[in-house]
């Protein structure tokens, strides 16, 4: 089973987020769950949400302690709230946010993980250029596509289909597209470095 809890601020779509993680890995054939943890629901509190995927139906109900993947939309949460409890040592983060893991003041925190695990995108950037509001969450699961091959890019997109129409839908797959494109190349490079 894979897990991966996202983390962020009311009002950024985490929770739609999460579940379109899993109609995403629906969409590739594994069984999935999505649901969020509610704290205060009001705009801008932390707010956190858990996918699990597997081949297997899953009956674990319980939230996500030990994660495989986290998905970081906000950067300023990083030093707020312990996003980091339980992650996995070969686990993955995705974080939303132009900064390296160095400038976020993570360099040493991270220096054990695997670098081509290490990944951020520019989400919210990527879902003002092509949607024109600042809701990363997409452009997020665009990027975590590019991640380990639990999801695809074509997967993301045939959610995307699923809970948007027209205009918004396309704008949502020419952003998940380059946040896809990003990580991979992030990745490429890693392994590149990696093995000199």
């Amino acid at each position: 089973m894979f897990q991966v809890r996202i983390h962020g601020r009311g009002g950024q779509g985490v929770v739609t987020g999460a579940e379109m993680l899993s109609i995403a890995a629906f969409e590739g054939g594994r069984h999935a769950q999505a649901f969020p943890s509610f704290g205060s629901e009001r705009t801008g509190a932390p707010v956190v949400a858990f996918c699990r995927m597997d081949e297997r139906e899953i009956r674990l109900r319980e939230p996500i302690m030990e994660p495989d993947a986290l998905i970081i939309q906000d950067p300023t949460l990083l030093h707020q709230v312990d996003v980091f409890s339980g992650l996995k040592k070969d686990g993955y983060i995705l974080i939303n946010t132009t900064r390296s893991f160095d400038q976020l003041g993570l360099g040493d925190f991270v220096k054990w993980f695997h670098p081509e695990r290490l990944l951020t995108v520019p989400a919210t950037e990527l879902a003002m250029k092509h949607l024109g509001r600042p809701l990363p969450n997409v452009p997020l699961l665009g990027a975590f596509a590019a991640l380990g091959g639990l999801v695809t890019l074509e997967a993301v997109h045939a959610a995307i289909d699923a809970k948007f129409k027209g205009k918004v839908a396309q704008g949502n797959k020419d952003a998940a597209a380059e946040a896809f494109a990003i990580v991979m190349e992030q990745e490429r490079l890693a392994e590149g470095a990696h093995h000199v």
